[in-house]
């Protein structure tokens, strides 16, 4: 068991998990596990979001990595996704990511990423909690090889060019009308501008941050707002992307939401017909819809699934030779271009083949009728109920009734003390009983063990 990592980095309550004694701890832990590699300068890179509590946490990674000698380059509010690029194209060791992506403005995170661009495996995560936890203090550097640090100014207009360059030459946006939601986040500004400078109508939203207002009834997990603007502006598409702009959200131009699960079907068989999916299928999560998995079948194309998490499938993208994946929630992973997931790179990525199909959004993305599925989250506050035999046998009655025509999905959250029962079936009636029972099952064993 990991005591500080989750799924996705270190995440939880500014001040109060995430600590600026924490925060120096991991960079200075970080620091002496990436100083490893060589006998050189060792450079990190540090971006953010827009928190109130990032200047805190950027002030205090920045001064853990230079006590051990690291020198810092700071590149401000910056999606998480030109965090993992400009680490390889700036040739550092390590890059940081301080964010708590899609959670409110209370919370925050540091993730990390290796020189290669791709997020940290279990193994090096397990090693620098141990270095967290140790006595660091003989290991520190001396006066004289103390780090430094940089900020860096050309970091949006380097990540705007390198997400344009993923599109064919031939390709621009003249004649759409973009709303583009930001989510008051890290992409707030070079999301609009992209857009702008590929000859888009833009529409911007969420585009004025304050400290306290990410990801506050705006962006890809609020995204009534926008298909409210969408329907007024008589836009041809909605993009909302979350608070690090590493997941997007759809909407066509009728304001239907258009979730991952579709747009990795519309890329998969744009993909499949130009010849250029590097194996015959994609890989997604456990929640993707049963219904995506019959459309790319339907093509003889298959669907791998893995655990929750973008660092999950693309851990097995790498492994397998994969190059297109994601989760319904909208990371889509597209490895010709990007170590991780990219909101603004997907949306462009959608928004070629809509311009070379020249057909509505509404028509392009829905590419099959989703499956009805059912969540329910459970939260507690101790113990380990999904071992309770009660919960084991609700569990495994669930899925025999489901049969082979559903998929039953019970998992822990990675960040919040939360089960999560996911249901999925072609009889709604039934996924939706199967679901209620597993969940009540799951709650009755939590507020035992409370108790």
């Amino acid at each position: 068991m990991r005591k500080y990592f989750g799924t996705d980095g270190i995440r939880g309550r500014a001040n109060g998990i995430i600590t600026p004694d924490l925060a120096l701890r991991v960079g200075q832990a970080a620091g002496l596990m990436f100083q490893q590699r060589g006998d050189y300068r060792h450079r990190v890179v540090i971006g953010k979001d827009t928190r109130l509590s990032g200047y805190m946490i950027e002030s205090a990674l920045q001064a853990g990595f230079t006590s051990v000698g690291m020198d810092v380059l700071l590149l401000g509010p910056i999606p998480t996704p030109a965090v993992a690029m400009l680490t390889r194209s700036m040739r550092c060791d390590l890059g940081v990511m301080i964010s708590a992506s899609h959670n409110p403005y209370e919370d925050n995170g540091i993730k990390l990423f290796g020189p290669d661009g791709f997020k940290l495996n279990d193994e090096v995560e397990l090693q620098i909690e141990a270095l967290i936890d140790s006595d660091l203090t003989q290991r520190l550097a001396g006066s004289a090889t103390l780090g430094r640090a940089k900020r860096i100014e050309s970091v949006q207009a380097r990540y705007i060019e390198f997400a344009k360059r993923t599109l064919p030459r031939q390709i621009d946006l003249e004649g759409m009308r973009v709303v583009i939601d930001c989510a008051n986040g890290a992409g707030y500004k070079v999301a609009p501008e992209a857009l702008w400078e590929l000859g888009a109508d833009v529409v911007s939203m969420g585009v004025e941050p304050n400290g306290f207002n990410i990801n506050h009834e705006v962006g890809s997990t609020a995204p009534d707002a926008l298909i409210q603007k969408v329907r007024e502006v008589r836009a041809d598409i909605g993009i909302a992307l979350d608070g690090d702009a590493d997941r997007v959200l759809i909407v066509d131009e009728k304001g239907n939401k258009v979730d991952g699960d579709q747009l990795m079907a519309v890329v998969a068989r744009s993909w499949k017909e130009d010849g250029r999916l590097s194996q015959p299928g994609i890989v997604a999560t456990i929640m993707s819809n049963l219904g995506l998995e019959r459309f790319l079948g339907g093509m003889g194309l298959g669907l791998v699934r893995t655990a929750v998490g973008d660092r999950y499938v693309l851990e097995h993208m790498r492994a397998h030779g994969f190059n297109l994946g994601g989760e319904q929630s909208g990371h889509i992973i597209m490895s010709d271009y990007t170590t991780t997931g990219d909101g603004l790179i997907a949306a462009l990525q959608l928004l070629a083949v809509v311009k070379s199909l020249d057909k509505p959004v509404s028509e392009v993305c829905h590419c099959f009728e989703p499956l009805p599925q059912v969540l329910k989250n459970v939260r507690y506050k101790s113990g380990k109920p999904l071992q309770d035999a009660s919960v084991v046998k609700a569990i495994e009655a669930g899925r025999e009734r489901l049969g082979a025509s559903g998929r039953l999905v019970i998992r822990p959250s990675g960040t919040e003390p939360v089960i999560r029962v996911m249901g999925e079936g072609d009889n709604e009636d039934l996924v939706t009983q199967v679901v209620d029972d597993v969940a009540e099952a799951v709650t009755l064993a939590a507020s035992q063990v409370a108790a």
